[in-house]
């Protein structure tokens, strides 16, 4: 993991590079150069979209073969966990399974803390309403204490179940209701 750090602080620095020396202007007088204190609104963004390119690329890497989906959506990422590797049928405790992929997750975020993270439960329709959102509230704030047992920021973290109102997939079969059993963790830039 050093290894992945260290090509994050080095990318970090070029792209920082890149923003100051775009920054670099000259004295009309007497041609000395100056660096502008102020960047502008698409050199700042263009620092949040490599920042979080690195992410995307770290999270792909530690999680390849886990199930765990990586999608990007500008410039946030969500991480998509299927039920099957995350929370047994009916249950909010974590399968032992799921405890590694949530390391690598921890490992990732704890290198890129200029990140705010979401999570979100979901269920299947299957149940009551009022069970399947407590059911992924508790969901959800068992991955957020797990991440803050790694270290990660509670100030980082906000947990919510959204139950069976979001679903991916026709809860009209056991596929689709087993991909309805998520999940996802969406992580966005925090602006400076």
């Amino acid at each position: 993991m050093s290894l992945i750090r260290s090509k994050i602080f080095t990318a970090s620095l070029m792209a920082l590079s890149i923003v100051l020396a775009s920054c670099q202007t000259s004295a009309p007088d007497n041609g000395e150069k100056k660096i502008s204190h102020v960047l502008k609104a698409a050199d700042s963004n263009s620092v949040i979209s490599a920042y979080m390119d690195l992410q995307e690329a770290a999270f792909r890497q530690s999680l390849a073969d886990s199930g765990v989906s990586v999608e990007r959506q500008g410039d946030a990422i969500n991480l998509i966990m299927p039920g099957k590797i995350t929370f047994a049928t009916n249950q909010a405790d974590i399968q032992t399974g799921f405890y590694s992929v949530l390391d690598s997750v921890a490992t990732v975020l704890a290198g890129y803390d200029k990140t705010a993270i979401e999570i979100e439960g979901h269920t299947d329709s299957s149940g009551g309403l009022s069970y399947n959102l407590s059911l992924s509230q508790s969901r959800a704030m068992q991955v957020a204490n797990y991440l803050k047992s790694k270290g990660i920021r509670s100030k980082r973290i906000v947990h919510f179940g959204k139950g069976p109102m979001q679903p991916i997939a026709n809860n009209q079969s056991a596929e689709g209701r087993a991909q309805n059993r998520r999940v996802e963790i969406r992580i966005k830039a925090i602006a400076t």
